[in-house]
């Protein structure tokens, strides 16, 4: 006879004191791009090492390079062996005057009827989104003395400054860190009733280009009308990216983009997303992404070029009439499917190149490259989580891209060879990174719910 009612019970009755686990976890300020804070950052991953071993974890905290990495494992032989990854650390809370209370000291709030939330600086991104698993855990070892799965359990302390430290660890200890599958709980649902699974991630690759003419700073009365501008001649490079239907026009750009399948289309077309819906809440009415294209795809399975920063000449109050001898702009390309970052870093430049004037020249600074995820939409155990969450919310669970990137899921892949499934439970107004972050109580509880479910079926 399944366990299931009585886990989802005991997760029900024990809610206040996950709250209170929460709660003291998130007063922690584990700033960990700040080293000011790197005593509070390692006994953030002290709290969660000592609350893994109460579950009868082989938990530690194991040094790294930067920030410290919890390692737990709890095994069982013949079953799936999971891998969950999470951080502790948190972004930093500047500008503090515009939090409404101290962003260390969590509080319930009801911000509008029926709805409550826990508010501070990591109660979602990423402690209550890592807590709703362990809670699960809880749960589920309290009423049947076990796991139907075998679980190793990695959490870092430096995912937002870039998580410089993990690839290495993780290639170190590949070992100790192989497993069937991967889970990461640090994404989001589609709105307040609709689970969601993340079934892609874009990838990235960044450059910067500077362009140079003259040899120093010219008097744009003298040379004017003669002299080479590189500003002039950066915005004309940058403004033959792109066609006037949004393609972007580098050779090769689009190889490796892949169609979504008709069913994956027609989800995505269920979910009703719109212009003013997407766009209104920012100030904006219309796309500017490829014609012909859903909305949905345009920021989630679409690659894209955008121009980041652009500089070049006199900036400052009143005037200067000077023709720079130097111009620049970073440049970011979000992937997708199977581009390869290497050769669109390449086609960039030589596209730059092509277009460079007589006695101009280009420079290039690469700031780093990713491929883009993808997890097969028919994969067992992507479609089994997808049931197990219906199943909670009572809405069918969408498999969605994201337009952005978690570059550990790369490394799981290239590193430790496994597929990753990420389920989270943030809202769009979870306010992560700004002033006044929470964590709706519903995502919270419902999270670990889901959790249960989840690890029920990937047992099975």
């Amino acid at each position: 006879m399944s366990k299931l009612p009585a886990i989802l019970s005991r997760l029900d009755a024990d809610l206040d004191a996950a709250l209170l686990r929460l709660s003291s976890w998130v007063a922690i300020p584990s700033i960990g791009t700040d080293p000011a804070f790197n005593a509070e950052t390692r006994r953030a991953a002290e709290w969660l090492k000592d609350d893994l071993v109460t579950l009868g974890f082989d938990a530690s905290v194991r040094e790294t390079g930067g920030q410290p990495v919890v390692v737990a494992h709890r095994r069982k032989p013949g079953a799936p062996h999971v891998l969950f990854y999470g951080h502790y650390d948190v972004q930093p809370v500047d500008p503090l005057e515009l939090w409404e209370n101290d962003p260390f000291k969590p509080e319930i709030k009801e911000i509008e009827p029926g709805r409550k939330v826990i508010t501070g600086r990591g109660a979602c991104d990423d402690k209550g989104q890592v807590m709703t698993f362990v809670e699960a855990l809880r749960a589920t070892l309290a009423e049947t003395g076990d796991l139907p799965i075998s679980l190793t359990i990695i959490v870092e302390g430096e995912e937002e400054s870039g998580s410089v430290s993990l690839p290495p660890f993780v290639k170190a200890n590949a070992e100790e860190l192989k497993a069937d599958l991967a889970l990461v709980c640090d994404t989001g649902m589609w709105d307040r009733e609709t689970p969601a699974i993340t079934s892609s991630l874009r990838g990235m690759v960044y450059q910067e280009v500077a362009i140079t003419c003259a040899d120093r700073d010219l008097h744009s009365g003298l040379f004017g009308g003669a002299a080479a501008n590189p500003i002039h001649v950066l915005a004309n490079i940058i403004a033959q990216f792109k066609d006037e239907t949004g393609r972007i026009l580098i050779p090769g750009f689009y190889e490796g983009v892949e169609e979504p399948t008709n069913a994956q289309k027609a989800d995505w077309a269920d979910l009703g997303l719109t212009e003013k819906e997407f766009l209104g809440q920012i100030g904006l009415k219309h796309s500017v992404g490829e014609k012909g294209r859903m909305l949905i795809e345009q920021i989630q399975s679409r690659p894209t070029c955008d121009v980041n920063g652009i500089w070049g000449g006199y900036t400052g109050e009143g005037t200067k009439t000077v023709i720079a001898s130097k111009a620049s702009a970073k440049i970011s390309f979000r992937l997708v499917g199977k581009q390869d970052p290497q050769k669109i870093a390449a086609a960039f430049q030589q596209f730059v190149r092509e277009r460079l004037p007589d006695d101009v020249t280009a420079e290039f600074i690469s700031h780093g490259a990713s491929p883009a995820l993808a997890v097969p939409v028919d994969m067992p155990a992507l479609q089994k989580a997808q049931g197990a969450l219906t199943e909670e919310w009572g809405r069918k669970a969408v498999a969605i891209g994201s337009g952005g990137s978690i570059p550990i899921a790369a490394d799981f892949k290239r590193i430790l060879g496994i597929d990753t499934l990420f389920v989270g439970f943030g809202l769009d107004d979870d306010r992560v990174h700004s002033p006044n972050e929470k964590y709706d109580l519903s995502s919270f509880h419902k999270g670990q719910r889901s959790w249960a479910r989840i690890l029920q079926v990937l047992g099975a």
